[in-house]
């Protein structure tokens, strides 16, 4: 429907351009241009999330108008809803985002054919597999309190990732790469990141002015701890419920081992606007 829409609209304005001033043509062209533009951004992201095997389970509805992407329908959680937007901010030439997606967690996912969209088109979905996981990384280095404000870039392809830029000190620069390391998807990680005492100040300077202008609330916290370990090689996130009181973050449910234990109060202290972790209701699986 969408191309068929194009099509018969490129028609017509190619009989506007034909017989109309230049300046009219002009105008037409620019108009044709855009909105060809916002069809292939459309697109994009429609394919993006078609491969997602996190999102193609929900019907997500996508427009684009003069570069700002709007999102639309029902994901089960919060993790969804932020990957969407992630995914729909790194497609080239999207300058914004409305996330309209709205969180139900009694929906039931559609069933996806898994070896129909792995084998649908090969390189397509090795791309947007990249993307994704890219998208992810730059999610954790942002919520966390001591990579937030680090001049990062990140790059992906198959499953190695690449961080540049500047991390400050060495202990950032070391928790950048862990925070990567821990990612489910990554295989290998590259890390790349120089390390300045100026920038280091200058970084802690913008943390602590973020911290202080954010209204970060506690259903904020709570979505991005939980996102965190859903997010992690080593943690069963269907296992730990998570709930935050004036900043202050409560862990329960069930653990593999004291090892998982530690490493999930240690990724839920590290979140952004966390005041501390009580995790005396986290039990260790016998």
């Amino acid at each position: 429907m969408l191309l068929l829409r194009h099509s018969t609209l490129a028609i017509a304005i190619t009989a506007l351009i034909t017989f109309a001033p230049v300046g009219i043509a002009g105008a037409a062209e620019a108009d044709l241009g855009r909105q060809l533009s916002d069809a292939r951004q459309q697109g994009s992201i429609t394919t993006a999330f078609a491969l997602n095997r996190h999102l193609s389970p929900f019907d997500i509805d996508v427009e684009v108008e003069n570069g700002q992407a709007t999102l639309s329908g029902v994901v089960e959680s919060e993790v969804e809803r932020d990957l969407a937007g992630e995914l729909a901010q790194g497609i080239e030439g999207v300058q914004g985002v409305d996330n309209r997606l709205e969180v139900d967690a009694r929906i039931e996912p559609q069933v996806v054919d898994e070896e129909r969209r792995i084998t649908t088109d090969k390189t397509l979905a090795q791309r947007f597999d990249d993307a994704t996981l890219a998208a992810t990384v730059k999610s954790k280095l942002l919520w966390n309190s001591n990579t937030e404000g680090l001049d990062t870039q990140v790059r992906a392809e198959s499953g190695v990732v690449s961080l540049s830029g500047n991390a400050g000190t060495p202990a950032a620069k070391e928790l950048a790469g862990e925070l990567v390391a821990n990612t489910d998807g990554v295989r290998e990680v590259h890390n790349h990141l120089s390390i300045s005492s100026a920038d280091s100040t200058a970084a802690e300077a913008q943390n602590a002015a973020n911290d202080a202008a954010a209204a970060i609330s506690d259903t904020w916290i709570t979505s991005k701890v939980k996102s965190s370990f859903f997010y992690s090689r080593n943690l069963d996130s269907l296992n730990i419920k998570v709930d935050t009181h004036d900043g202050l973050v409560s862990l329960s449910g069930t653990v593999l081992s004291n090892a998982e234990k530690r490493l999930a109060v240690e990724t839920a202290r590290n979140i952004r606007g966390v005041r501390g972790v009580d995790a005396d209701a986290l039990r260790i699986a016998s």
